[in-house]
C-alpha cells in the first residue's frame, strides 16, 4: 500500500506536532533528551521563528499527523542557508519522503534567495542514518564539530554543499 502524504508549509499551530515527533525521534537514541519549554521554546511560534530568519519549515502530513519536519533559514549577509529541524517519523524513513522535503526546500530557497551560494547543517553524531542521508544527497562533512549545552550533551557534525550540488532520486 502506497503512502499518502502531503508537503506543506507549516504553521505556528503545528508546534505541537512538530514537538511530539522531535520527541519521538529523539526517544530513538540513548542519551537524547527532549526538553521543549527549556531547549526548543521556538515550537510555540515556529513558522514565525523560521521567517524572522529569512526562512521557512515545512511539515510532512500523513494519517493526520506530522510524520516529518524540515526547515531552512538564510543569512542574506553571508548568502548561506542552514537546514533546521529536519526530523521524519520511523516508519516513514526509506521512501524518498526526506528527499522531497529537501528538494522542496531548495526549490522554495532557488525562487526566494538565488543569490545563496552555500547550504550547511549541524547534526547530532548520533544521528548516523541522517549522516548517510545527507552524504547521499551531495552534502560533504566539513570536518568542523561542536558540542552544545544541553540536556543531550550533544556533539555535532556541520555538513556543507553548494545548492546545485544537491543530488534527488526521487520517484
Amino acid at each position: 500500500m502506497e503512502m499518502v502524504f502531503d508537503i506543506r508549509k507549516a504553521t505556528n499551530r503545528d508546534g505541537d506536532q512538530i514537538a511530539t515527533l522531535i520527541a519521538e525521534v529523539f526517544a530513538d537514541y540513548p542519551g537524547c533528551i527532549f526538553d521543549r519549554a527549556g531547549e526548543f521554546p521556538e515550537l510555540d511560534a515556529i513558522a514565525d521563528d523560521f521567517s524572522t530568519d529569512h526562512g521557512c519549515i515545512w511539515v510532512v502530513e500523513g494519517h493526520g499527523r506530522v510524520l516529518g519536519c524540515l526547515g531552512i533559514k538564510f543569512d542574506p549577509a553571508q548568502k548561506q542557508a542552514e537546514l533546521h529541524k529536519v526530523y521524519l517519523d520511523r516508519d516513514t524513513r526509506g521512501k524518498g519522503i526526506a528527499q522531497r522535503m529537501l528538494k522542496t526546500a531548495l526549490d522554495w530557497l532557488e525562487q526566494t534567495h538565488p543569490d545563496c551560494t552555500d547550504l550547511v547543517l549541524w547534526t547530532d553524531t548520533r544521528f548516523e542514518a541522517g549522516h548517510r542521508f545527507y552524504e547521499k544527497c551531495g552534502f560533504a562533512r566539513t570536518g568542523e564539530t561542536r558540542t552544545l549545552d544541553d540536556l543531550s550533551a550533544s556533539s555535532e557534525y556541520c555538513f556543507k554543499a553548494r545548492p546545485g550540488d544537491i543530488r534527488f532520486r526521487i520517484g
